[in-house]
């Protein structure tokens, strides 16, 4: 097995994560770490780079996951590919499609380098196994999904640099409802149309408190997206209606356990309208969160065995980001 060593730009809350991650993978090192924080603690016998560019410059590694504000994405995925470097990269990918282009750009001046972009939602226990149920053909074809994926602030959000739209380039739809977008794309592969209202009714930011979206593709698919920070409470739901049955997921399992437990219900048959007979629905939890490592061990998988990234590529970057503009256009 190659051995891969990696370095980590950014050391807040998701840079500890895939840190935490990779050290529990085989055949994989953390050698360094960049964080512009001087006070922040890294974890013991891990090399602190004095700059960005020493991380770059260093030819032992071989990989960088970068976990840095929204602002410098775009410019340090180029660099670091420029550099030689593979790229894991936090969502979003970019604050705009203008700078997910560049990074587009520098990886096809790089063929032999990987780039993936991290959307782990995909790789929940819910997600994969609901996926599964619909590609079986058991259900018929998706009629329609519901997604809900809110959460509450506090006044401290004014002090977080995701509270500005010059570094964020967006609101609560970049930060989270994106991952639900994500999870549209999924199931459904593309939307054409797009109807949306973005609104800051609360908080009165240059950025979005709320999206409320409707998505339709070629097909008559129909999904609806409610993307908000004034929920008051942590929620994540998705509703899947298809022609013989229905799927909903209910919470998402996270070392907080703030959004609740990873449920999900499943109506195997549809039974005869308007009444549905709650005994014949199926409950599964799931109360493990393997997506971190899961969608490590992809990125991990495409390097050593010089494969195309499968998920979380540049191809479903461009998708998700194209109808991310699509949504603020509507405003």
């Amino acid at each position: 097995m190659k051995k891969l060593n990696f370095a980590i730009i950014g050391f807040g809350k998701m840079g500890e994560i895939r840190f935490n991650t990779l050290t529990e993978m085989a055949g994989c090192k953390v050698q360094s770490i960049y964080e512009l924080d001087a006070d922040k603690k890294l974890p013991k016998g891990i090399k602190r780079a004095a700059k960005i560019e020493d991380i770059f410059n260093d030819k032992e590694i071989d990989a960088i996951v970068m976990s840095t504000s929204n602002d410098f994405l775009s410019e340090l995925v180029v660099r670091g590919l420029s550099s030689g470097k593979h790229i894991f990269c936090e969502k979003p990918p970019g604050r705009d499609l203008e700078e997910l282009q560049a990074m587009i750009k520098a990886e096809s001046q790089h063929p032999s380098l990987k780039l993936m972009f991290g959307f782990n939602h995909r790789h929940h226990e819910s997600t994969l196994h609901a996926k599964k149920l619909i590609d079986s053909g058991e259900y018929g074809r998706i009629l329609w999904m519901r997604g809900r994926y809110g959460k509450s602030v506090d006044q401290n959000f004014f002090a977080n640099w995701r509270s500005r739209k010059k570094r964020a380039g967006g609101g609560i739809l970049l930060d989270q409802g994106i991952h639900m977008l994500d999870l549209f794309l999924m199931f459904c592969d593309d939307f054409d149309e797009v109807k949306a209202y973005v609104s800051n009714l609360y908080w009165n930011l240059d950025i979005e408190d709320n999206v409320f979206a409707i998505l339709r593709n070629k097909n008559g698919q129909v999904a609806s997206l409610h993307s908000t920070m004034t929920q008051w409470r942590h929620l994540f739901s998705l509703e899947i209606f298809l022609e013989r049955g229905y799927i909903t997921i209910n919470g998402l399992k996270t070392s907080s356990n703030t959004y609740g437990d990873e449920a999900m219900t499943i109506a195997k048959n549809r039974t005869t309208p308007p009444a549905a007979i709650w005994t014949e629905e199926e409950n599964i939890s799931f109360p493990v969160d393997n997506s971190w490592k899961r969608e490590l061990e992809i990125f991990v998988n495409s390097i050593r065995n010089n494969t195309e990234v499968p998920v979380g590529n540049t191809r479903d970057a461009y998708k998700l980001m194209r109808l991310v503009e699509k949504i603020y256009d509507e405003k």
